[in-house]
């Protein structure tokens, strides 16, 4: 059997050397446009500021290393331009030498991938822009990097907030546009806070909810027109705005797309043409929680389809592709921003009702040195399903994260969550980990044991229900930094002066994460107050800040 495979990179090379393993006598050819066939495009950022400082280590095989081990004909710089189904051939033109030539298949894989979005903008072709998705990319914005000072960064995604730390590290002046209220779309705006937050600190400024308008060449500088009428002055531009699926092959030869306008594939990831299978970044696939069509470009999904395919192109399709859940991590100088599952603007967005529990815990036991508070937010429905987690912090989180990600795919619900026997040592963990903490308080919520109140939805209940605030911290916690409006009576005091309470008010309790807002929600409700806990406490609130209530009330 002749097997063709257009693109390397995850899902091609994958493919190819998983079909090599399953047969020694298929002829199996790969061809790329570019001149390399098998790169890590996710470590392209650190390249930029020398964290990883050897080009060549970026380089995960050649052609030669492919042709050695695998016995794989890999043609780089190899244009394909046409896909003829009837006749089952490719038409490809040679970029070294410009010639074209016709080559038959029995079996063909697409594997494009996508390509960096560039809009249609006044000055968007000037040569102070940049994209970042290839070696040559990277070697053009390191060579830029050699020469200029300042770089205006547009987009607040991944690509964007890793070009943005490594050329903050690199020692550049960087400021970052993007036109939703919030960077790294995958995570829920109080998640995303903590990333505003350490961005201010290390000199990243962003321009949140401003959009670019134009770009316009001013001698060797190049100056970045925003939609609030404002500009910004730069020796360079790197658009990170996102990606769409190169499709113009498969569309060309009469392959359907689906609705989100990448190839449309089945569950054995065949096109609309049973001769040709497709993966990676320029697919359309199943979500894996609510089943909506997406596109998802990232490098797992990508792999595991290669290998699909390439079972399924040797052994007839026996396996199928259940569908992605977006699992994703972010490392932004000390944090680490990780995320699974569907989030609420998502969840809101298909009307699929969820609730949240916010937790905060050390990665390890608090009492070992270095301990290094994470916050884990666990969305679920009233049936105990998780929808999805995401967590930031500096230590952990992707654990954390995978693990959820696993019980996700292992159709655990919250309940399960309690049960989950993690590994413990004081250097490592805490006897109970951040992820059972976060099924207990969820579980104690399905069960009517906590009612807890969101940040973003205090505003209107304390208003209509002229709710009270009450902080449960230490004086001395409350005196630096509270929710305006609120009264302080420390938890450890609380039982002693339930009389200075009125049981006709309503209360909402917190303190620095949650714990000690637990207890005193538990102390109250049980003596008979109404009350409902805030959901991540004082220490979630602080980063977002999304109201101003009334002065404090003293007691």
């Amino acid at each position: 059997m002749k097997i063709l495979i257009i693109g390397g990179v995850a899902g091609g090379a994958t493919a190819a050397t998983r079909l090599r393993r399953l047969s020694e006598e298929n002829e199996v050819i790969i061809f790329e446009k570019g001149e390399y066939v098998s790169f890590a495009n996710c470590g392209l950022p650190y390249y930029i500021s020398g964290t990883i400082e050897n080009r060549d280590s970026l380089l995960l095989q050649t052609p030669e290393s492919l042709n050695e081990r695998y016995r794989l004909d890999v043609r780089v710089l190899s244009e394909v331009i046409n896909i003829d189904i009837e006749k089952k051939e490719i038409s490809v033109r040679d970029l070294k030498t410009n010639n074209e030539y016709v080559e038959s298949y029995d079996k063909l894989l697409l594997s494009p991938g996508a390509e960096p979005i560039r809009p249609p903008f006044e000055g968007i072709n000037s040569d102070k822009i940049f994209t970042l998705r290839n070696v040559p990319d990277v070697d053009k914005i390191v060579e830029k990097v050699q020469k200029a000072q300042s770089f205006v960064v547009v987009g607040g995604g991944f690509i964007g907030l890793e070009v943005a730390e490594n050329l903050i590290e690199a020692g550049k002046q960087v400021s970052l546009v993007e036109l939703s209220n919030q960077v790294m779309a995958p995570v829920d705006y109080d998640i995303a806070s903590f990333v505003h937050e350490k961005a201010d600190e290390k000199g990243l400024e962003l321009y949140l909810e401003q959009g670019v308008q134009k770009f316009y060449d001013n001698g060797n500088q190049i100056e970045v027109f925003l939609n609030n009428g404002s500009s910004i002055l730069t020796d360079a531009v790197v658009l990170a705005i996102g990606v769409k699926p190169e499709t113009q092959l498969a569309k060309a030869a009469g392959l359907m797309l689906g609705e989100t306008g990448g190839i449309l594939v089945n569950e054995f990831l065949q096109t609309s043409n049973a001769d040709i299978y497709a993966v990676g970044d320029a697919i359309e696939v199943a979500h894996y929680i609510h089943k909506k069509k997406v596109l998802i470009p990232l490098a797992w999904p990508a792999n595991r389809q290669g290998r699909i395919v390439a079972d399924n192109i040797v052994l007839g399709n026996k396996y199928k592709y259940s569908g992605s859940l977006g699992s994703s991590i972010l490392k932004f100088f000390e944090l680490s921003i990780a995320s699974t599952g569907l989030n609420e603007k998502l969840l809101k967005r298909n009307n699929i009702p969820f609730q949240t529990a916010i937790v905060t815990r050390g990665h390890h036991a608090g009492y070992y040195p270095g301990a290094k508070n994470m916050v884990l937010k666990l969305i679920f429905d009233e049936t105990g399903k998780v929808l999805g987690a995401q967590a930031v912090g500096e230590k952990g989180v992707d654990k954390r994260i995978d693990v959820i990600a696993t019980a996700i795919k292992g159709n655990l619900n919250v309940y399960d969550l309690q049960e989950i026997e993690i590994t413990y040592a004081p250097p490592y963990n805490s006897a109970k980990d951040i992820v059972n903490i976060a099924g207990y308080t969820a579980a104690n919520m399905l069960e009517g044991d906590l009612e807890m109140i969101n940040y973003d939805t205090m505003e209107e209940f304390v208003k209509e229900s002229n709710a009270i605030l009450l902080d449960v911290r230490t004086n001395n916690e409350f005196s630096k930094g509270h929710i305006l409006g609120a009264m302080n009576l420390p938890l450890d005091d609380l039982r002693d002066n339930l009389n200075l309470l009125d049981k006709r008010n309503k209360y909402v309790v917190y303190c620095q994460v949650g714990l000690r807002g637990y207890l005193a929600y538990k102390i109250l409700k049980n003596n008979g107050f109404n009350v409902v806990n805030l959901n991540g406490g004082y220490h979630l609130w602080n980063k977002v800040k999304p109201i101003v209530l009334p002065e404090t009330v003293s007691l």
